[in-house]
């Protein structure tokens, strides 16, 4: 194994095997700095924090150091599409470089699979019209793919209703009993996993076997010797949320559907049956329905004076109803005794939510357009952390291009209950002084002030117009980009799009397309989105990033910091709208030749004493108070 920088160079360095195979190659001294710690970190073991600025080009940094390592590596990706890249682009690349074959494997959650069962299943039961045509083409596609892969399936709408019918669940699985088990998509694909040298996954999958490992309900990756976790900035909430519990009327519609559909076909005869499961449906939509329109997160309990107490209580009762009925009918088929293990274990987490009797544990309800949510978040993430990440494996690799503020990992260490973790920066090699500029407007109203989106709109609006339209314009509520929606096309000429009006995808295909359009957007396009070259020459941001202060799982974790004596809004507030922002203001800039303005309209950022630690963690961008300063940019003056 290459230990040292130096040594990097004969796969990173100009003459570098790596150049012989990717002509527009660029090497970069931070890249071979990195890789050589991530090197260092799977050869000694432990725990490495490592915050690699845009354009470093940390996915080659730490994947050639693990695709050598002669270790079984995973690594998680904070997206299914870096997973794909990763897979199909990056890891065929550096397999001609190096020369060596490597059993690679991906590994997706089993949503993400077709199930023969169930296709079959509502292929012979029929769907809603509707869905024809779609699983027709579903149907079409079984037959001819080897991986099972919905993915691959580009003509059925990966948002369409038809795929929960045609994938399973961990509550719906049959398991061994299938008929199809040994045709199963989702254990072939964990048989090549266990089998792989380098195994890529992405979060969600990992704190999911995280979470069933804590559970002692067993697991889902196989044991590995390092774990490699890239876009790391995310893991503190996906922890909150996978070691905690939940309950979503989701969950409860698919039983009751899954319960009427296998009574159909193991017990048509059983008419209570039948009559329990659409009790269940019809109070399950009841549910939604008592919590009104629109959507919202707060704190979930139950008191007397709650209109959704009693509609709870008739729901609970629709769930034991139907469990009984279904425990009474399991001998009749493995459909219907696998129902009725899902009904007791859906009773059990409802009286867990009923009951809200487990301490340092945040209960809160998210209502969405078509579905309720209930979620029961520890306040302590570390402890599961070192319990069930950091202890099983010899090396783990913490790495984003976010997780630094005012210089320092410090937070990121608290949060993560990080003791004793090396660190490294590899500084982003781009010039941010020459290719951009920040722009501060001045004489800006304070964000509390009602008229203060008015005022951005205004302030952005020439900027806008100086840059070209392509633009990127952030915002911090759906209310303020609705507001923005209303009035921008108005004010200017380029066209404008939407966040909500098309898939995510689409909309930076036709952003891209255009050339000159502004995009409003709310907390997705802050991150994850890669736009490079001249269409994205702006960013917008119109708030600093706090959370807001009636989130549920804020308010109990400043309550616990409070308790224990510490400064909630700097040891928590501050650290998470830093890193929020810096990963907004990493879409701007994305390589070499790219130039943009990067706009921040929030005048706390010169008012309040903590603004400096918000512009001291941003690239060393020069900043300008004067629409003439951005304009001389943009005419390539001082």
């Amino acid at each position: 194994m290459i230990e040292e920088e130096e040594g990097w160079s004969a796969l990173l360095g100009e003459a570098g095997a790596l150049a012989q195979v990717l002509p527009q190659f660029r090497a970069r001294a931070q890249q071979q700095a990195m890789a050589a710690q991530v090197t260092r970190t799977l050869r000694t073991g432990g725990v490495a924090l490592i915050e690699a600025g845009t354009g470093t080009g940390k996915t080659f940094a730490y994947l050639l150091p693990a695709m050598l390592s002669g270790r079984k590596v995973l690594i998680s990706t904070g997206s299914k599409a870096l997973q794909d890249q990763i897979l199909e682009k990056d890891i065929p690349l550096l397999l001609r470089a190096i020369g060596t074959p490597l059993r690679i494997s991906r590994l997706k959650g089993r949503a993400n699979y077709l199930c023969r069962y169930r296709l079959h299943r509502f292929s012979t039961e029929g769907v809603a019209p509707t869905l024809a045509v779609p699983l027709a083409r579903i149907a079409d596609w079984a037959g001819r793919t080897r991986e099972g892969d919905v993915g691959e399936l580009t003509t059925v709408p990966e948002d369409s209703p038809v795929w929960p019918l045609v994938t399973s669940t961990r509550d719906n699985c049959l398991g061994s009993d299938c008929s199809e088990y040994g045709h199963c998509h989702v254990i072939e694909a964990r048989r090549q996993a266990h089998e792989a040298e380098i195994l890529v996954v992405n979060h969600h999958l990992l704190f999911s076997d995280l979470a069933l490992k804590a559970s002692g309900m067993g697991d889902l990756l196989p044991r590995v010797d390092a774990i490699v976790l890239d876009e790391a900035h995310q893991v503190l909430d996906l922890a909150g949320r996978y070691f905690g519990r939940h309950l979503s009327s989701h969950q409860l519609w698919d039983w009751g559907r899954d319960s009427r559909a296998e009574t159909l076909t193991e017990a048509g005869d059983d008419e209570q049956l039948l009559a329990a499961a659409a009790q269940v449906e019809t109070q399950t939509t009841a549910w939604r329905t008592a919590l009104g329109p629109g959507e919202e997160r707060g704190s979930w309990t139950l008191h007397p004076d709650s209109a959704q107490t009693p509609v709870f209580a008739r729901l609970r009762q629709a769930v034991a109803d139907l469990t009984r009925a279904l425990n009474a009918a399991a001998s009749r088929g493995k459909g219907l005794e696998q129902c009725a293990a899902r009904g007791a274990a859906l009773l059990s987490t409802m009286d867990f939510f009923t009951a809200q009797n487990t301490p340092d544990v945040v209960f809160w309800q998210e209502k969405k357009a078509r579905t309720v949510q209930l979620h029961a978040t520890p306040l302590d993430v570390a402890t599961p952390l070192q319990r069930h990440l950091l202890e099983p494996v010899d090396s783990v690799i913490f790495t984003s291009a976010t997780l630094r503020v005012d210089d320092s990992f410090a937070s990121t260490e608290r949060a993560l209950g990080l003791i004793a973790a090396d660190t490294f920066t590899a500084i982003s090699p781009f010039d941010y002084a020459r290719q951009s500029l920040l722009y501060l407007p001045s004489a800006m109203p304070e964000p509390n002030h009602p008229t203060y989106t008015e005022a951005c709109l205004g302030a952005a609006a020439p900027v806008i117009e100086a840059s070209g339209g392509r633009t990127f314009f952030l915002f911090t509520s759906h209310r303020a980009l609705r507001e923005a929606a209303a009035s921008l096309p108005q004010r200017l000429s380029f066209p404008i799009l939407v966040q909500g009006s098309m898939p995510r995808s689409r909309l930076l295909d036709r952003f891209r397309h255009l050339g000159n359009a502004v995009l409003l957007g709310a907390a997705s396009f802050w991150e994850g989105v890669d736009v490079q070259g001249e269409a994205l020459s702006c960013v917008i941001i119109d708030k600093l990033p706090f959370a807001n202060p009636s989130d549920p799982i804020l308010r109990a974790r400043t309550e616990q910091c409070q308790a224990a004596g510490g400064d909630p809004f700097h040891e928590l507030q501050i650290p998470q709208a830093v890193i929020a922002l810096r990963q907004g203001v990493g879409r701007l800039i994305r390589s070499e030749t790219d130039r943009g303005v990067l706009m921040l309209c929030d005048p706390r950022l010169r008012s309040k004493r903590y603004g400096q630690i918000f512009l001291d963690s941003l690239p060393p961008m020069r900043r300008v108070s004067s629409l003439d300063a951005l304009l001389a940019f943009w005419r390539g003056g001082d």
